[in-house]
């Protein structure tokens, strides 16, 4: 029995009490269900009208299992036992929530750095299967990760084809290329199922399956879940979540978000890129601010947050609950919600639906994710020449960016460079850290995000690059133009060329990073961009700066 709950208190109370009146007179969540094309006006219908498979999409993906589970047998007894996942954003993330939660090993390469990249394709490529999720085959992050560990599976003496699993839609360049080629296997997905909301189609059941995850759980979860959701009722969780999260007056858009004993490891981060790249557009938006266990008492009294808990729950009917008890929620105004994962990802993919027709926007484009990929391919074809202005300070090299307090201040080391940056962040601004590193070994960065939140008295959020492109990144250069930037960049010891691309990695991930800074800094926002000229060093000087701080 799926399980979901569903509590809301103060501002956000208020706001599903005063929108969901309004969304059951236009029989919003069953005209959803009925994949009606028209709820988020005339400029969203062509958009709208391709990409509302999610809602209907459960006995496609009933009929992939037996496939999958196939496969995973013939790979077993073979001795491959490890799945390499090769996408971005939302083919990467919701496969990564579901096999941490159910405890299965998953390698997610969803990253440019050299460092990182090498590590994975130095590991058991043995044992090693390779599955490619993109829905054309052209994310340059995906494409050049497939010619790397094919490569090295070919070095290895390993057929590298008869170890590709490909995950597209049907008709791609990358399903026609990969027919061609003879992989070992074609996945074909929903078409009519946009990325960041395609958690139970091929693109997250069949990496999640291969590694050994319970899909059927998950499906039955989700699909009991939609039925409630399906429902033009004043109680119905997906219509009162969305109006809570996307409703408020006025616009509480830092929709903090803190786990409190979840056992959906990593739903935050496939929340935060649903959420960020389906709202945050013309000029508009709601962002994610991903923080920790008792965090949230930073923002209690901030008017522009809303706290939202996820929590451990177990609800034996699968109803919503929706209670004012004051001990639930840290903050006065927030929601807290909980439920299994299946629920969870139904639920969630409502809500943003929702918000997106009461914010007045398209939920299903991202417009300015494409600006950050068309400077770093620029980047790439013509390289910019060597900055002039930077400044060296220890391991470091300093620039600034874009406009307001920190490019007037000069600052000479990373001490001043930081506190004019945090000086520049609006009173309804955030600040965002923005890592091209690797995140998977240079984790203890992470810590600055809270420090310099204390610091700034203002919401910050992180972000690993590439990654975060295709998710908060929408929202930085297509949401409301508040944002402080901190950019972590870093020399490698290793660097590894992209098989037949006239590029190596750290060409690409250099691109990709000042590609996005200068998106950035054309909105005049302030950009402040730290390059480790030395990795390890670089790195604990920028800690230790912050700890000073």
């Amino acid at each position: 029995m799926s399980s979901l709950s569903l509590t809301l208190s103060g501002a956000a109370r208020q706001a599903a009490e005063h929108q969901v009146p309004g969304l059951l007179d236009h029989e919003f969540a069953s005209r959803l269900a009925a994949k009606d094309h028209t709820l988020w006006g005339v400029d969203a219908e062509e958009e709208a009208s391709k990409r509302l498979g999610w809602v209907a999409l459960f006995e496609d993906s009933r009929a992939l299992l037996p496939k999958i589970t196939a496969l995973r047998e013939e790979l077993a007894a073979e001795g491959v036992t490890r799945v390499v996942l090769a996408g971005m954003g939302g083919s990467s993330l919701a496969p990564e929530v579901i096999c941490a939660t159910a405890g299965v090993e998953l390698t997610v390469l969803d990253s440019t750095d050299p460092q990182h990249v090498a590590a994975v394709v130095g590991a058991d490529i043995e044992k090693t299967v390779l599955v490619v999720s993109s829905k054309s085959g052209s994310t340059v992050e995906t494409d050049s990760q497939r010619r790397i560990v094919q490569q090295a599976m070919t070095e290895a003496g390993i057929d590298a084809l008869n170890r590709t699993v490909i995950v597209t839609d049907p008709g791609s360049p990358l399903a026609e290329s990969s027919a061609e080629a003879g992989v070992r296997a074609i996945f074909e997905a929903d078409p009519t199922v946009g990325g960041r909301y395609s958690a139970l189609t091929a693109f997250g059941l069949v990496p999640s399956g291969l590694a050994g995850a319970d899909l059927e759980s998950l499906l039955d979860d989700a699909e009991e879940t939609l039925t409630i959701l399906a429902e033009d009722d004043a109680d119905n969780p997906g219509l009162r979540l969305g109006a809570a999260i996307g409703g408020t007056a006025p616009l509480r858009n830092k929709l903090v978000l803190v786990d409190v004993g979840s056992p959906l490891i990593g739903l935050g981060a496939w929340i935060e890129q649903l959420i960020a790249e389906s709202t945050g557009k013309n000029g508009t938006g709601l962002l994610p601010v991903i923080v920790a266990d008792g965090e949230p008492e930073l923002h209690r009294d901030d008017d522009d947050a809303l706290i939202t808990q996820i929590i451990d729950v177990e609800v034996e009917d699968g109803a919503s609950v929706d209670n004012d008890d004051a001990d639930l929620v840290v903050s006065s105004h927030g929601v807290r919600t909980g439920g299994s994962l299946g629920a969870q990802f139904i639920l969630w993919e409502v809500a943003t639906v929702v918000a997106g027709a009461l914010l007045g926007i398209n939920p299903f484009d991202q417009p300015d994710v494409e600006s950050a990929k068309t400077a770093a391919r620029g980047l790439l074809d013509a390289p910019a020449p060597e900055a002039g202005d930077a400044v060296t300070d220890g391991a470091l090299s300093i620039r600034t960016l874009g406009g307001g307090a920190l490019t007037e201040a000069n600052p000479t080391d990373l001490s001043q460079a930081l506190q004019a940056l945090v000086k520049s962040v609006p009173e309804d601004g955030y600040l965002a850290v923005t890592a091209y590193l690797d995140r998977t070994t240079e984790t203890q960065l992470e810590a600055i995000r809270a420090q310099l939140s204390s610091l700034a008295g203002r919401p910050v959020t992180f972000g690993w690059g590439p990654r975060f492109l295709h998710s908060t990144g929408q929202f930085h250069k297509g949401g409301p133009h508040v944002g402080a930037f901190l950019q972590l960049t870093a020399s490698s010891s290793t660097d590894v060329q992209v098989p037949d691309r006239p590029f190596t990695l750290a060409k690409l991930i250099a691109a990709q990073a000042e590609g996005d800074a200068q998106v950035l800094a054309g909105h005049d926002m302030p950009v402040l961009q730290v390059h480790l000229n030395d990795r390890t060093a670089g790195l604990s000087q920028v800690i230790e700066t912050v700890d000073a701080l």
